[in-house]
């Protein structure tokens, strides 16, 4: 179980070296980070008082379901359950740098789980990361070709350091596809698609995404957000 686990810890803070993508007619950094991330709405994330989603993931025979609540602006998340699990409430600017094992685990499905759904946000948040804009490549499943930016996080620090990621967004800058490659691993660790589309308040996200091989897939369910100053929880449209 930790090894199919660990498959999945995507990380706060991750870069080793780029692979996958050549370089053609690079666009600035900054103007593609801040282009990804305003196709998903990140410039309205300030109105967000409180996320919930639940992240499933199914590879082969197993499947994997965690529910969480977020409040992003004092960072307090509250495992709800899921698989195995019970219900646990921490704030992530209290965990310090040797938290007890189990709430690093925890937090650690925390990112893994958060990245997946908000992760063209986090890409223009972790200042760290380098993102660089290499022209369009072919697509790493189906036919035809994307932009493809690729995201490099820094060799040190966080869960899984020095992780690559090969984002293929549209003529919109969503995102179609992605290859994750674990430490910078020169073989892709994961290939996804970005799918389903939704409107999530102010914001844009991805619901559904499937592997190349058939037998893995994360999905979100239960996903709403309640906006400051409103009672009312609002679903994707």
């Amino acid at each position: 179980m930790k090894a199919f686990l660990k498959l999945f810890v995507v990380v706060l803070l991750i870069v080793g070296l780029i692979a996958g993508c050549s370089t053609q007619q690079p666009a600035a950094p900054t103007d593609i980070r801040q282009r990804i991330a305003g196709a998903y709405g990140a410039e309205s994330f300030g109105k967000i008082e409180v996320i919930e989603y639940t992240f499933n993931v199914q590879l082969g025979d197993k499947q994997i379901s965690r529910s969480w609540i977020w409040w992003p602006q004092v960072e307090q998340v509250t495992l709800k359950g899921g698989s195995n699990q019970g219900a646990l409430t921490y704030n992530r600017l209290e965990l310090g740098e040797n938290p007890p094992q189990d709430l690093k685990q925890i937090d650690a499905w925390f990112i893994n789980d958060n990245y997946w759904l908000l992760f063209p946000l986090h890409q223009a948040w972790d200042n760290q990361a380098n993102v660089e804009d290499t022209g369009h490549q072919k697509l790493p499943m189906g036919e035809g070709t994307a932009k493809c930016v690729v995201v490099t996080y820094p060799a040190t620090g966080g869960y899984t350091p020095g992780d690559v990621y090969e984002l293929f967004v549209d003529e919109n800058y969503r995102l179609t596809h992605w290859v994750y490659r674990r430490g910078g691993s020169e073989k892709p660790t994961r290939i996804a698609s970005w799918e389903d589309h939704r409107g999530l308040g102010p914001l844009t996200v991805s619901l559904d995404h499937h592997g190349d091989d058939g037998k893995f897939r994360v999905w979100f369910t239960d996903v709403a957000v309640k906006l400051h100053g409103s009672f009312d929880w609002l679903s994707p449209q």
